[in-house]
């Protein structure tokens, strides 16, 4: 008679030999995860981009010590923490109110105020907080915007600008003095992929137009009117650095450094609802002179 050999007494051992199962030690290591997914299994409110933010932002801590790298792993039950801090208030950052009714709000941006934030998160006030957003000026861009108060307003407003229907006037001290006093720039206007947050010249890129004339001029800057007919990010900024005169103070395209951005929108002629046409207009501030 044939013996194929002594029967183990415990099925769950032979699994294990059988490799069905792994025999769990001592030794085995504790499966860590990424901070930013333990965070989104804890603060379900937020999105995955807004607390990595958080986190390399400093408002994170782990069993009480600071980590700043959405990647760190850790293993589940460590004890996380955040402190958002409060939203900052600027009390020389509150634009000034240059009309209102009961559709729109009209108002004089200050230079280092934002007009929106794209996220859920923002540590300061930014001017989504006065109206609902119809167009935007650069953070370091002063001058007239308008905010809708209902989403009707805002849609009608929209339009407008989408349509060209606006007319848009700027004020900028440039670098040194262009050849002609007056004239028109034609130049298409794309993303730079290579600085995705910046834009360029490229003869791919959508149209954009901008005519300038000099208003005032000592030989090392002037000071120009720019009347845009398109509304492409960017667009004064990077024709003017296009054509050799970059704005003064403009810390991506410019070259010399100053207080702020030379950039001022003087006026915006718009309808309102009702069919009014309005023209609204801001004084340029008093230190885009002083340069001369």
């Amino acid at each position: 008679m044939l013996r194929t050999g002594k029967k183990f007494s415990k099925p769950e051992m032979s699994r294990v030999i059988n490799g069905d199962r792994i025999l769990a030690t001592e030794e085995t290591p504790e499966e860590k995860i990424r901070l930013d997914i333990l965070m989104k299994e804890i603060y379900k409110s937020y999105n995955r981009s807004t607390l990595q933010k958080f986190i390399e932002n400093g408002f994170v801590t782990v069993d009480k010590e600071l980590v700043t790298k959405p990647n760190a792993k850790f293993p589940r039950g460590v004890k996380i923490g955040l402190k958002v801090p409060e939203i900052v208030k600027n009390t020389d950052l509150i634009p000034k109110t240059v009309y209102e009714d009961e559709n729109v709000l009209v108002v004089d941006k200050p230079a280092g105020l934002l007009s929106e934030f794209k996220g859920e998160y923002c540590p300061e006030a930014t001017l989504a907080k006065y109206g609902l957003i119809v167009h935007r000026l650069d953070r370091d861009t002063s001058g007239v915007i308008i905010l809708a108060k209902n989403e009707e307003t805002q849609s009608m407003l929209r339009r407008q600008f989408q349509d060209r229907k606006t007319h848009k006037t700027y004020y900028a001290v440039i670098q040194g003095r262009p050849k002609l006093d007056e004239a028109r720039i034609d130049l298409p206007m794309m993303r730079d992929m290579k600085r995705p947050t910046t834009f360029r010249v490229d003869p791919n890129g959508k149209p954009a137009e901008t005519f300038y004339k000099v208003l005032k001029t000592d030989g090392k800057h002037s000071l120009v009117e720019l009347r845009p007919t398109t509304g492409r990010t960017h667009q004064l900024r990077v024709h003017m650095k296009y054509i050799g005169h970059p704005i003064l103070g403009d810390p991506v395209y410019g070259e010399e450094k100053a207080d702020r951005l030379y950039l001022h929108a003087g006026k915006l002629e718009i309808t309102l609802p009702g069919g009014i046409r309005k023209v609204f207009e801001v004084k340029m501030p008093e230190n885009f002179n002083d340069v001369f």
